[in-house]
């Protein structure tokens, strides 16, 4: 199956977004968790922290922000996927954990990333 323009640019987005965390001192964990609840961008490590991000790439920010896109209904799904994540993994269920967003936009030649730590508690 080939993949779209648009599975492409949110491929990109990650792999960028995976890299800006990786230099603000996060470690990867695991990228594109999917289960039946739904599907985790990157799942990182910072300090003590289990955090798992949710990666929103808008190329046109006229209406609104990438992080914006994030409404109660994928937070759900971000939550219950967490959580299917933390039974998988019993010793990370331990430790504290949250939901970060990485909104990027791109603003004239270059790609513009917005870190959003603990964007939304648990629903």
């Amino acid at each position: 199956m080939s993949r779209t323009a648009k599975q492409a640019a949110g491929e990109n987005a990650e792999a960028r977004a995976c890299d800006y965390l990786r230099q603000q001192g996060l470690q990867l964990l695991e990228r594109n968790y999917r289960c039946r609840q739904g599907e985790i961008d990157l799942i990182m490590r910072h300090g003590d922290y289990t955090v798992f991000v949710e990666v929103r790439y808008r190329r046109d920010t006229r209406f609104c922000s990438g992080a914006e896109t994030v409404d109660r209904r994928k937070q759900q799904k971000l939550v219950n996927a967490a959580s299917h994540y933390l039974q998988r993994h019993r010793r990370l269920a331990q430790q504290p954990a949250r939901f970060d967003v990485i909104s990027m936009s791109r603003q004239a030649d270059a790609v513009h990333i917005e870190w959003i730590q603990d964007a939304f508690q648990t629903v």
